[in-house]
């Protein structure tokens, strides 16, 4: 009777600890887990963890997801829409349909989208807000983004839209915040000696995981030195901000740069 009862359990998808009797979940085939999170068997009743759904398009979002996993204890949900779209799409959420997406996705907290095209990204925008999503960030710009729309969209459904050129200028927001603590304005603490950054500890980071490659590389200069090499690593990472002009990589490096003589101002202060 116990084999049995061990085997229907297993079946569903769930395990029961005999020592604790508490449910933990198997990693989902739609559903990534931090490492660091899913090998320590955290379970349910111990820690119930935020979701945050990413729709990718082609090589985009993928840095998020990866930056999710690494840096934060969030549960990630991804779906993706094809890289080649058509310029104008009639029917948005009928082709969203034909296109067989993760709805799961939905179910998520928090949706971040990389559709990156105006049509789909307003049918997204009503599926997370029919499905009830308490916040829709939408990467890109407000050339990838009817703001106007979207601002209707919001209203209708009480969830909170963010259209960002940049995610490291992303604001925590009630609806937000567990994403946020981890991923949006960057700060650090550094330490220093003898005039030289000997450590740099990201407490928030960008979402493309620039921040933690600029800390990484900001070990051993000078600190007079380190601002304007904070801005630059940034600029020279892959970022997918815009290049060649005002605002996008160049705001993202001017952001950083900041982060890093404040943590310098503060640790002299102290």
């Amino acid at each position: 009777m116990e084999i049995c009862i061990i085997m229907i359990n297993i079946l569903i998808g769930r395990i029961i600890s005999s020592e604790s009797n508490k449910l933990t979940f198997p990693k989902l085939s739609n559903t990534r887990y931090p490492a660091s999170i899913y090998a320590k068997g955290v379970t349910f009743l111990e820690r119930k963890m935020t979701t945050i759904g990413v729709i990718t398009r082609g090589k985009y979002g993928n840095r998020l997801i990866e930056t999710i996993l690494t840096k934060t204890d969030l549960e990630v949900v991804q779906t993706a829409v094809p890289e080649i779209l058509p310029d104008f799409i009639d029917e948005p959420e009928e082709f969203l349909e034909r296109l067989n997406i993760d709805t799961s996705v939905f179910d998520s907290n928090i949706v971040i989208t990389y559709s990156l095209h105006p049509d789909l990204t307003v049918a997204i925008a009503h599926m997370a807000g029919k499905a009830g999503v308490k916040a829709l960030i939408i990467p890109g710009g407000a050339s990838k983004a009817p703001v106007v729309e979207l601002e209707g969209i919001s209203k209708k459904y009480g969830m909170l839209i963010e259209v960002e050129d940049i995610c490291c200028t992303l604001e925590a927001k009630t609806e937000t915040e567990e994403l946020c603590k981890y991923l949006s304005i960057p700060e650090l603490e550094v330490d220093i000696d003898k005039g030289i950054i000997s450590s740099v500890k990201v407490l928030c980071g960008a979402p493309c995981g620039s921040t933690w490659h600029m800390a990484k590389e900001l070990v051993g200069i000078k600190v007079e030195d380190a601002p304007a090499k904070a801005g630059l690593l940034i600029q020279q990472y892959p970022c997918r901000a815009v290049r060649g002009g005002p605002g996008g990589i160049h705001e993202s490096g001017d952001i950083h740069k900041k982060a890093i003589e404040d943590a310098i101002k503060r640790k002299k202060e102290n």
